[in-house]
């Protein structure tokens, strides 16, 4: 049983595995695969030479790298090797985040520029991802962050991000503006 938690862990990667997603998996008695996660834990926990973690973030099992290597994995992680996350690229993951689901219109009206190339970047480095589509015409892309996000920033949920003040436009409002101003733009130039 161990092994098999082990491997399915393996092969889930960054997004984990939801417990009940084991026991329909495994088709075994939910209690006997708690404890198998319980003592894979302890196994990777006192393998002095294992580099792996088992952590709960939420109802997610991942596996992660040890305390003990933060300071390495955080120095590689900071290094030339690794791509730094710019400023405009921080501002449109924290809308993303404190706003979700949002379109790439809504992030611009936000941002005051467009954010095309910062979406395409966070998609990229996985932070981000397509959750959906609009029900507007067009139907535009509706964005959200990755569990990866979370494991990035250490947060178990949503729920765990700072709380900030009220961003100036409400997404909605943003939305349907941006809708009608589009909408009255295309019937003034068809009477042209």
């Amino acid at each position: 049983m161990i092994r098999k938690l082990a491997a399915i862990l393996f092969v889930a990667g960054e997004e984990g595995v939801n417990f009940q997603d084991l026991v329909t998996v495994l088709e075994e008695d939910p209690e006997l695969i708690r404890e198998s996660l319980k003592e894979l834990a302890h196994h990777y926990r006192s393998d002095t030479f294992s580099p792996i973690e088992l952590v709960q973030f939420g109802e997610r099992y991942h596996l992660t790298t040890q305390p003990d290597l933060e300071k390495v994995v955080e120095q590689f992680a900071q290094s030339s090797l690794q791509q730094k996350l710019t400023r405009a690229a921080i501002e449109t993951l924290a809308i993303v985040a404190y706003r979700q689901p949002i379109t790439r219109m809504t992030v611009d009206e936000i941002r005051g520029v467009s954010s095309q190339a910062m979406l395409h970047k966070l998609l990229g480095r996985d932070l981000i991802k397509e959750i959906g589509h609009l029900d507007a015409p067009g139907r535009p892309i509706l964005y959200g962050v990755t569990d990866y996000f979370l494991n990035y920033f250490g947060l178990t949920s949503l729920d765990d991000l700072p709380p900030i003040e009220e961003l100036a436009l409400n997404t909605q409002t943003a939305t349907e503006e941006l809708f009608t101003r589009k909408k009255w733009e295309i019937d003034s130039t068809e009477t042209l």
